[in-house]
């Protein structure tokens, strides 16, 4: 898969790269020869003229991409319709409507029979213990999908139909969202850390026929019952008049009992010893999965779907507190993240990848399992958490799978750095040759540190902004083509038109601070909330008429850079004065003794608004009055006397969702201290708002 006029093209994507601090400010720096190596990212200049081109004729430039895939019938009709303006009708995007494919037919059929792929491994699959290893060939992951897939259409599983899936990162999770795309259903994972009321929610919502989830696992030393949590949420469901028919249940903590450990393309038993859980069982409804597949044929024929048939729900958080399900569609979500993953990792078939996202996520959907296996790619799956059995945990396997291109969060950068650089460099990590960070805005702090010590000064770094609605990466630089800057997300990617607007809609040239917007789609882009179109409309198109709208702020520099600035409500008034929370944080976590640091408004009877921050500190560190001037005066310096904070208080720990977002909807009731802080189901560790609460800050109205 090439870019149009680029294929058969051996750029270097060489030019010097650029290291900086936090400012923004600039230096050269010139990589070493293994960095600058590519046969897929184009130059800069090249970079320009391709996007360019993208933009200003999408049809063709993503209608040459689609040669490379298999369609059952090729698109005949308009390549492209879309309406983005709510006051001239309906909001609707089609790519390739009419032509018909399958997107596990694309990632794992032709892999094995046409490119010959089928003895390469698709998975190293790294449990929760580091003596549970095991792996999958495509051959093997083929005949495990279509397995499953007969079980399904067994279970009465038809087109159309949702699947819930409720299970930790092991090898059948994929099984089952691949099956469920080669048979056409809907596939709508609920990440295993959600609780059994946000299970039942989703459900319920998309109406979904069948359950898959999974016996128990362990994460970090924590037991997870999990089909406890699945029963619990089973019985909401049947309260409010809704019985889920079937639950398939993995056994995967009871592996031991079924002799599979030795089977190259399961994961092999549990080695840690673990307390005799008891597995609840209602007759009728649960059926084992290892039962079901013993009988199962290893042939099944693929659906044929239309390019805008759905794909897969993914429930993501509304501002109304109600989760909003967001659906992507075969056709175009197919060509974006095979197209993004290639580029924006500069992926070559000896690569091993990994990203750490859990595929309960949009991350893990794009790149830990459509984007990879688009490519036939190796990637490495892992259960576990990077702190267990100790801190070195994600480059003790960085090692020993020769990771080439690795992909996390800035949440377990900032956590790891807490600990210091000795866990990491007693590593070697000489495998490693690019670095990328997804999730949020990276403070430069934590983008320095992870250049410096996880990438040894020598691995470009692609800060990735995108979201669930997006389908891929959206704003990025492009490895060995595009100069660094330390926090900033660069340019957009082919095909993605952005914007800068005023509060009135107006565009903003040149430098600029605004609403951050999308002018035209993209093949990945949702096309509606599940069952609730209008509010697709509401949420993304009618603030400014015409345009997709984030929801994030974002500035652009005097070099066309783009930096995310935060969520539009993370945004704060101080004064009359715009100030983004992710720049005071920043300015924080700069600090030797903040490990993180979080930001919200609170009111003020002269200012209007006022910063109230919780800062962690670092291991060795203590919070006295003395730090908390030092702080101040050093928001002073970096921003400016206006962004000054009023209240600074000590955070142990601050309340995040199981993905490591933090919860400033919390915070700012912490702040405030209101006690009614809503539904708290998703934060991992309540505990942390009551201590957060009682050592608040004394604050004035």
């Amino acid at each position: 898969m090439g870019l149009p006029e680029e294929r058969g093209r051996n750029s270097s994507g060489s030019g010097g790269r650029e290291e900086a601090g936090a400012g923004g400010q600039t230096q050269s720096w010139s990589p070493p020869p293994e960095v600058s190596r590519s046969a897929h990212v184009p130059s800069l200049q090249r970079y320009r003229e391709l996007h360019r081109r993208s933009v200003e004729e999408p049809r063709e430039f993503w209608g040459e991409i689609a040669k490379e895939f298999y369609w059952k019938i090729p698109c005949s009709g308009p390549f492209l319709q879309y309406n983005f303006d709510v006051t001239k009708g309906k909001i609707f995007i089609e790519w390739m409507k009419g032509a018909t494919t399958n997107i596990c037919y694309n990632v794992l059929d032709r892999n094995v029979h046409e490119k010959k792929l089928g003895d390469k491994v698709a998975f190293y699959w790294e449990g929760n213990e580091p003596g549970e290893t095991t792996q999958i060939t495509y051959r093997e992951l083929l005949v495990q999908v279509c397995q499953f897939s007969n079980v399904l259409r067994k279970q009465g599983i038809q087109k159309g139909d949702r699947v819930a899936i409720y299970m930790p990162m092991i090898l059948e999770l994929v099984v089952a969202m691949l099956a469920c795309a080669r048979l056409g259903a809907l596939h709508s994972i609920v990440f295993a850390g959600f609780s059994a009321e946000s299970l039942s929610e989703r459900i319920l919502d998309s109406s979904c026929s069948l359950l898959i989830t999974t016996d128990a696992f362990y994460r970090g030393e924590k037991l997870v019952n999990l089909k406890e949590l699945a029963d619990e949420s089973l019985e909401k469901c049947r309260e409010k008049g809704f019985p889920v028919r079937c639950c398939i249940v993995v056994k995967h903590l009871g592996r031991a009992e079924l002799g599979t450990g030795d089977s190259p393309s399961q994961s092999p038993p549990v080695k840690r010893p673990c307390p005799d859980i008891q597995i609840s069982w209602n007759q009728g409804v649960d059926l084992w999965w290892h039962e079901l597949m013993q009988e199962a044929g290893d042939e099944f024929e693929p659906e044929w779907c239309d390019a805008e048939d759905p794909l897969f729900i993914l429930y993501t958080s509304g501002s109304t507190g109600k989760p909003k399900g967001v659906v992507h569609t075969v056709g175009g979500y197919m060509l974006y993240v095979a197209t993004t993953f290639k580029y924006v990792f500069d992926f070559h078939a000896e690569d091993v990848f990994w990203c750490t996202a859990d595929i309960g996520w949009i991350t893990g959907h794009s790149y830990v399992t459509y984007g990879p296996l688009a490519n036939g790619a190796t990637s490495v799956l892992f259960e576990g958490i990077p702190t267990y059995p100790d801190v070195s945990r994600l480059w003790s396997i960085v090692d020993k799978y020769k990771v080439t291109k690795f992909y996390t969060a800035p949440t377990a950068i900032r956590l790891l750095m807490k600990f210091g650089d000795e866990p990491v460099i007693k590593h070697s990590r000489a495998s490693l040759q690019v670095l990328g960070t997804v999730g949020e805005p990276i403070n430069p702090e934590a983008w320095l540190w992870y250049h410096r010590v996880v990438g040894a000064r020598r691995c470009p770094i692609v800060d990735t902004f995108w979201q669930t609605e997006t389908g891929g990466h959206m704003l990025t630089p492009l490895p060995g083509a595009t100069p660094m800057k330390p926090g900033s997300a660069s340019f957009p990617f082919f095909g993605v038109a952005p914007a800068i607007l005023n509060e009135s809609g107006e565009e903003l040239e040149g430098e600029a601070e605004g609403y951050l917007v999308f002018k035209q789609p993209w093949p990945g882009i949702m096309r509606t909330v599940y069952g609730n179109h209008t509010r697709f409309e509401t949420t993304y198109f009618k603030k400014f008429p015409g345009y997709y709208v984030t929801g994030d702020g974002c500035r652009r520099d005097q070099d066309g850079y783009y930096w995310i600035t935060g969520r539009i409500d993370d945004m704060l008034n101080v004064s009359g004065h715009l100030l983004s929370t992710a720049e005071v944080e920043s300015a924080l976590v700069e600090h030797e003794a903040v490990a993180e640091a979080a930001v919200v408004g609170h009111p003020h009877p002269v200012k209007g608004e006022c910063l109230y921050c919780f800062v962690t500190l670092c291991d060795g560190h203590s919070f006295s009055p003395t730090l908390t001037e030092e702080l101040k005066k050093q928001i002073r310096e970096k921003i400016g006397p206006i962004a000054t904070p009023d209240y600074i208080q000590n955070a142990p720990g601050l309340p995040k969702t199981r993905s490591g977002k933090i919860m400033r909807r919390v915070l700012r009731k912490i702040a405030q201290n209101d006690h009614d802080v809503g539904d708290t189901s998703t934060v991992a560790d309540p505990s942390v708002i009551s201590h957060l609460f009682s050592h608040r800050c004394l604050t004035i109205q």
